[in-house]
């Protein structure tokens, strides 16, 4: 594995993280393969979302790094972005996207 591809994994760890601390679950059952219950759906959506938009990852390798298709990560980010007009899920969203911005960068030393 290149080293891109290992920070892309290591991004995608550090979403998948954030938003399992902030939803109270496991990152790692976020970053199953398999589908999951529902809850682990829309956090891994919201992970895949953050990678996308607070990692400036493309579509592609943010569905390297989930192990899904970029199609599946089209289509959650675009699920995402519709909850976005909740002002309340908006400003929530946009401090977790605070928080990968604070940490991302770390990770470039890893890769």
């Amino acid at each position: 594995m290149g080293s891109q591809q290992r920070l892309d994994r290591n991004n995608a760890r550090l979403a998948a993280s954030l938003v399992g601390y902030a939803l109270e679950v496991k990152a790692e059952e976020i970053m199953l393969p398999e589908r999951g219950r529902r809850e682990l759906v829309r956090a891994r959506q919201i992970a895949m979302y953050l990678a996308h938009v607070a990692m400036s990852m493309s579509l592609s390798r943010v569905a390297f790094a989930f192990e899904r298709d970029r199609s599946t990560v089209a289509h959650a980010c675009h699920r995402i972005e519709e909850m976005r007009d909740d002002a309340k899920f908006d400003s929530w969203l946009e401090a977790l996207e605070q928080g990968i911005e604070t940490f991302s960068p770390l990770l470039t030393h890893l890769a």
